[in-house]
C-alpha cells in the first residue's frame, strides 16, 4: 500500500509592513535644515530656498529654471543633498516614482546623509512601488535599503512580501530566513510566523531544504501543529521506503502527529508486510482509541483479522530470538520486542543486528528509537547521531523528540 501525501496545513501569515515602510509623502521643509540634516553652503542657500519656494507653491512653470539655478551653484555635499531632496519632494507631490528614484539616488550620491537615512528613503520608495503593484522596482529599492542597513530586518521582510506578490516563493523563503537570522543575532527570538512562513514558502517552492527549514521551526516552537506539519513535509518529500514510513509513523505516534485514519492504516499495513503483527495491531488499536478508526469498518476489520492469533507472546519472542541466524532476523526480532513495549530487549537485538552487518543507518535509527522509549537519552542521542545518508533527516527529527518529549 503506497502512503498518500500527508496533509500540510500551512498558510502564509500576513507579513506586516514595518512602521518605517509607509509610502513616502513630501516632507515639510524650511529654510533652516533639521539638526540631523546637512546645511547648504551660503553661496547656494538663496538658490535652494528659491527652488523650495517654487516646489511648495506648485509653481511648475518656474521649477525647471529654479532647479537649474540651484544645480549651477551647488558645490558642497550639503548643497547637492538639498537640491536632490527638493527634487524628491517635487517628485512625490507629482506622484512620479521614476523621478523620485532618481532623486533618492542623487541623495545617496551626495554622501551627506548617513546610510540609515538613505536606507529609509529607499524603503519608502519601495513601499510606494509595492502599493502600485510595481514589484520589480519595489524589490530593487528594498534590496538597496537592506544593503545600506544590513542589521535592519524591515527591508528584508518587505523583500519577502514583494517576492510573495511576484510568486517567487523560494526567494521569499530565503528573505524570511535572513530575517530570522537577523533577529537571532540581535538577541531576540524570531516570531513563530516567520518560521511558519519560511517553511510554507520553501515547501510550496519544492525546495530540497524544506525539511531542514521545517525542523528549525519545530525546534523553536515545538507543538502538535508544528510536529504534524513538519513530519508531513518530510513524508511528502521523501518517497515511500517501507522502513522510513515505519520509523516516521513511530515518531508521529509518540509526538501526537498522526493526522488521519489513513496514517494508522498505512502504519498497520507496513507492519503486516514485515510480519510484525504486534505493532500492526498496536497501530490499529491506537487509531481506534484516538477516534480515527472504527473497528466495524471493513478496512479496519480486515487489518485486525490479519493480526488475529499472530501477535507473539513472550515465549514466541524468546524462540524467535534464539532462532535468529541471518543479520536481518535480529533486526526484525528487535522490531517485535519494540512492538511489545520491551524497549531494552529491542535495543539489545538492534545492537546485535548492527554487529552482524545490517544496514548501519537503519539499525542505528531503530536502536535510537528503542533507547529513546526506554529513557536512555544519552544512548539514543549517540545512536541517532550515527545515522547519515537518506535516513539522516529522520534521525534529526528523533533528536528533536528527545529534546522536547523524552
Amino acid at each position: 500500500m503506497t502512503p498518500p501525501l500527508a496533509a500540510v496545513a500551512l498558510a502564509i501569515a500576513a507579513i506586516a509592513a514595518p512602521a518605517g515602510a509607509q509610502p513616502a509623502t513630501a516632507p515639510a521643509t524650511s529654510a533652516a535644515p533639521a539638526a540631523d540634516q546637512p546645511k547648504p553652503s551660503p553661496k547656494a542657500q538663496a538658490a535652494i530656498m528659491a527652488l523650495q519656494t517654487a516646489i511648495n507653491a506648485d509653481d511648475t512653470a518656474n521649477i525647471p529654471a529654479k532647479l537649474a539655478a540651484a544645480q549651477a551653484v551647488a558645490n558642497t555635499p550639503g548643497d547637492h543633498y538639498w537640491v536632490a531632496r527638493l527634487q524628491l519632494n517635487a517628485a512625490i507631490k507629482s506622484n512620479n516614482m521614476t523621478a523620485a528614484q532618481q532623486a533618492i539616488d542623487a541623495v545617496a550620491a551626495s554622501n551627506a546623509l548617513p546610510a540609515s537615512g538613505v536606507a529609509e528613503l529607499y524603503t519608502q520608495l519601495g513601499a510606494n512601488y509595492l502599493k502600485a503593484n510595481q514589484y520589480d522596482p519595489a524589490a530593487a529599492a528594498f534590496e538597496k535599503a537592506s544593503s545600506l542597513a544590513p542589521n535592519d530586518s524591515n527591508a528584508v521582510l518587505l523583500i519577502a512580501q514583494t517576492r510573495i506578490k511576484q510568486g517567487h516563493n523560494a526567494d521569499a523563503s530565503a528573505a524570511i530566513q535572513r530575517a530570522i537570522q537577523m533577529s537571532k543575532a540581535s538577541g531576540q527570538k524570531p516570531s513563530e510566523d516567520l518560521y511558519r512562513n519560511a517553511t510554507a514558502l520553501a515547501y510550496q517552492a519544492k525546495l530540497p531544504s524544506s525539511v531542514g527549514i521545517a525542523r528549525d521551526w519545530l525546534i523553536a516552537y515545538p507543538s502538535d501543529d508544528s510536529w504534524r506539519n513538519t513530519l508531513a513535509i518530510y513524508r511528502n518529500l521523501n518517497g515511500t521506503d517501507p522502513d522510513n514510513v515505519i520509523d516516521l509513523l513511530r515518531l508521529s505516534t509518540v509526538t501526537n502527529a498522526m493526522q488521519s485514519a489513513n496514517d494508522y492504516e498505512v502504519y498497520a499495513s507496513k507492519e503486516l508486510d514485515q510480519a510484525n503483527y504486534g505493532e500492526a495491531k498496536a497501530a490499529i488499536d491506537a487509531g481506534i482509541a484516538a477516534g480515527k478508526l472504527r473497528a466495524g469498518d471493513s478496512d479496519v476489520a480486515q487489518l485486525l483479522a490479519a493480526t488475529r492469533g499472530k501477535v507473539p507472546t513472550a515465549a514466541d519472542l524468546a524462540a524467535a530470538e534464539k532462532g535468529a541466524a541471518i543479520p536481518n532476523a535480529f533486526l526484525r526480532v528487535g522490531d517485535r520486542y519494540y512492538a511489545a513495549g520491551n524497549y531494552s530487549k529491542a535495543a539489545a537485538l538492534y545492537r546485535q543486528a548492527l554487529a552482524k552487518g545490517v544496514e548501519s543507518n537503519l539499525a542505528n535509527l531503530r536502536l535510537g528509537e528503542a533507547l529513546a522509549r526506554s529513557g536512555d537519552k544519552a544512548g539514543a542521542t549517540a545512536a541517532f547521531n550515527a545515522v547519515s545518508g537518506t535516513r539522516g533527516d529522520l534521525a534529526k527529527f528523533w533528536l528533536v523528540y528527545l529534546q522536547t518529549h523524552a
